[in-house]
C-alpha cells in the first residue's frame, strides 16, 4: 500500500517493482549487438565468454557493495547522496552533473534511437535517411523524430506518478526477460548448429596466449560488455519512493544484477552454439541476435527480433527516464541543481521539473546526434564513480562506525577492494589504449568543478538574501 513520506515522495515501490527496475534499465539493445566488437577485438569465443563472465562478476560484486550503502542511506538521489556523504558535497555534484550532462541523458537519446531504428523495419518511412527538415547531422529526420516522441511520451507518462512509471517498467521487463529466454531456449534446442559448434567449442581458446596481451584484449573488450550491462545503480535514486528500502534495496540489486548477468551469458552461449565466430564477427550492423534468429528462422526473424529490441529499448527507457530525475531532484534540494527541480507536483508526487529537464537535454542530444560520440566517453567515468562510490564503504565504516548498517557489503573488504582494483586496471587500460575515449570522460568530470563552485555562491546568495527578507 502507498504511503507519503514527510518529503512528498509517496512510497509505492515493493521488492518487484525495485528489481525490475534493475534489470529493465540494464537490458537495452546492447546484449543482441556487442558480441560482434568484443569478438573482433579477442579474436577467440573463450574469450568473448570470459569477456562476459569477467563483467556478469564485476557488476555483481558492484551491486552487493552497494547493498550496504542503499540499505544504510535509503534516500532519494541514491548514489548522489552516497558520494555526498563519503567525500563532501563536489563529489555529489560531479556524479549528478556527468550523470545529466551524458551518461543518463545520452543513454536516454541513444535508447530512444535504437528504439526508431528498428521501428523502421515495420515501418520504412521511419528512416535515418528521410530528413523532414534540414539535412546532415543537425536536420530532424523521421528516426529522430521518434526517438524525441518517445522521450516526450515517456517523460509525460512518468509525470504521473511513480506508480504508473513502475507499472510500465513491469510490463516492458517481463515482456524482454521473455524475448531473451525465448532466444536462449530456441538456441540450445532448436538452433544448434554443428558447423559452429565445431568452430567454437573445438577451438574455444584460439589466440589466448594468457599473457598481458590476453589481459589487456579482455579489459579494453569489457567495455562493451560493461555498458551493456549498466544502469543496476538506478534503482538508488528512487529509494526515497520504495517501501522497506533497507530490505528491498540490497536484495533487488542482488536479483536483478543475478539474473540479468546469466541471461547476458546465456545469450552468448546460444550465440556461440547456432553461429561461428566469424558470422558473428561479421553480423550485418553488428546485429548478432538478428543474424542467430535467422539462422533458425529464417526470413521472418528480422522482424521477431526487431520486435523484441523495440520492447526491450522502451522499457529501458522508462527506468533510466524514470530513476534519473531523482537524482536532479536530490541535488536540487542541496541548492546544486534549479530550484523548481527539487519541487514536486501537487497531484502526483512527481519531480516534474526535474523529469522535464531531463526531457529537453536528451532530446537536444538526440537532435545533434552527439550522444554516439558522448556515450563512448561515458564508460570511463561510470567506472571511475562506481570505484569512489564503492570506496565510500571504507571511508564511512571508519568515519561513521555507528551508522546503522541493516546490511553489510558481501565479501568486505576484499571483494570491495577487488573490483576497485580491477575496475581502476580498467580505466587506465582505456587511458593507455583508447585515450581518445577515456581523457573526453575525465575533462567532462573535471568541467563540472568550476560549474560546482558557480551553484555553490548562487546557493549561498540564495540563502542570504531570504534571510534578509525575513
Amino acid at each position: 500500500m502507498a504511503t507519503t513520506s514527510e518529503t512528498g515522495l509517496v512510497k509505492a515501490l515493493g521488492l518487484v517493482d525495485a528489481t525490475t527496475l534493475v534489470m529493465g534499465s540494464m537490458i537495452g539493445s546492447g546484449v543482441f549487438i556487442v558480441a560482434a566488437d568484443i569478438s573482433r577485438q579477442v579474436q577467440s569465443p573463450g574469450l568473448l565468454m570470459l569477456t562476459w563472465f569477467a563483467t556478469a562478476a564485476l557488476t555483481l560484486v558492484a551491486a552487493l557493495s552497494y547493498g550496504e550503502l542503499a540499505a544504510a542511506m535509503p534516500h532519494a538521489g541514491g548514489q548522489y547522496v552516497y558520494l555526498r556523504e563519503a567525500f563532501g558535497p563536489l563529489w555529489g555534484f560531479l556524479f549528478g552533473w556527468t550523470m545529466f550532462l551524458v551518461i543518463q541523458t545520452g543513454t536516454i537519446a541513444a535508447v530512444a534511437v535504437a528504439f526508431a531504428k528498428f521501428s523502421g523495419v515495420f515501418v520504412p518511412w521511419i528512416s535515418a535517411q528521410n530528413y523532414l527538415i534540414g539535412s546532415g547531422r543537425m536536420g530532424l529526420t523521421t528516426q529522430r523524430l521518434l526517438a524525441i516522441a518517445m522521450i516526450v511520451f515517456l517523460t509525460w507518462l512518468n509525470t504521473r506518478g511513480i506508480r504508473t512509471g513502475a507499472r510500465v517498467q513491469n510490463v516492458f521487463t517481463f515482456a524482454k526477460v521473455a524475448s531473451l529466454l525465448g532466444l536462449v531456449g530456441f538456441g540450445f534446442l532448436l538452433g544448434r548448429n554443428h558447423a559452429a559448434v565445431s568452430d567454437n567449442f573445438d577451438h574455444f581458446w584460439r589466440g589466448a596466449t594468457w599473457s598481458w596481451d590476453t589481459f589487456r584484449l579482455v579489459g579494453v573488450a569489457m567495455v562493451g560488455a560493461l555498458f551493456s550491462s549498466d544502469s543496476w545503480n538506478n534503482v538508488t535514486f528512487t529509494a526515497g519512493e520504495m517501501r522497506n528500502p533497507r530490505r528491498n534495496l540490497p536484495l533487488s540489486l542482488a536479483l536483478g544484477v543475478g539474473v540479468v548477468s546469466a541471461l547476458y551469458i546465456a545469450a552468448n552461449f546460444t550465440y556461440l552454439n547456432v553461429l561461428t565466430l566469424h558470422q558473428i564477427q561479421n553480423a550485418a550492423e553488428d546485429r548478432v541476435a538478428t543474424a542467430a534468429a535467422f539462422k533458425m528462422f529464417g526470413p521472418v526473424a528480422v522482424q521477431l527480433m526487431a520486435a523484441a529490441i523495440m520492447i526491450s529499448t522502451f522499457g529501458c527507457n522508462n527506468g533510466i527516464i524514470l530513476s534519473g530525475a531523482r537524482v536532479y531532484y536530490a541535488m536540487a534540494k542541496d541548492k546544486l541543481f534549479f530550484r523548481k527541480a527539487g519541487e514536486l507536483d501537487a497531484v502526483h508526487h512527481a519531480p516534474r521539473f526535474s523529469l522535464g529537464a531531463q526531457c529537453v537535454w536528451a532530446i537536444l542530444l538526440t537532435l545533434t546526434g552527439s550522444y554516439s560520440e558522448l556515450l563512448d566517453y561515458v564508460i570511463f567515468a561510470v567506472l571511475l564513480f562506481y570505484m569512489l562510490t564503492i570506496s565510500g564503504i571504507f571511508v564511512l565504516r571508519r568515519t561513521r562506525p555507528d551508522m546503522e548498517r541493516p546490511y553489510k557489503a558481501f565479501g568486505y573488504p576484499v571483494l570491495p577492494a577487488a573490483y576497485i582494483l580491477v575496475a581502476g586496471s580498467i580505466d587506465v587500460l582505456l587511458l593507455i589504449y583508447k585515450p581518445g575515449f577515456a581523457w573526453p570522460g575525465l575533462i567532462i568530470v573535471l568541467l563540472g568543478v568550476p560549474v560546482y563552485f558557480v551553484w555553490k555562491k548562487r546557493g549561498l546568495r540564495s540563502r542570504t538574501i531570504t534571510r534578509m527578507v525575513e
